[in-house]
């Protein structure tokens, strides 16, 4: 549960950053391909494969996606209030 509540977490600030048009999006057009959707799917992937890997007992995934996921939220703010 814990993994899924920190995956929507990175799905919203995902969201919002592709929402957010910063000029560094341009310089990764990777990114933005499909519409944000190629990023959001490695999103995806990321999650799932943390999602299973903790299903089958692994703390050390579920510790290493909660670190994954602040680096995630301290970028999407640096981001949204233009501190980057």
């Amino acid at each position: 549960m814990i993994v899924f509540a920190l995956g929507v977490g990175n799905f919203a600030a995902h969201k919002a950053v592709i929402a957010s048009g910063h000029p560094a999006l341009a310089q990764m057009p990777w990114y933005n391909a499909l519409g944000g959707r190629f990023s959001l799917g490695l999103e995806f992937l990321i999650l799932l494969g943390a999602m299973l890997l903790a299903a089958e007992g692994s703390l050390g995934w579920v510790i290493g996606y909660l670190f994954y996921s602040i680096f995630n939220f301290v970028a999407a703010w640096l981001i949204l209030k233009g501190k980057v």
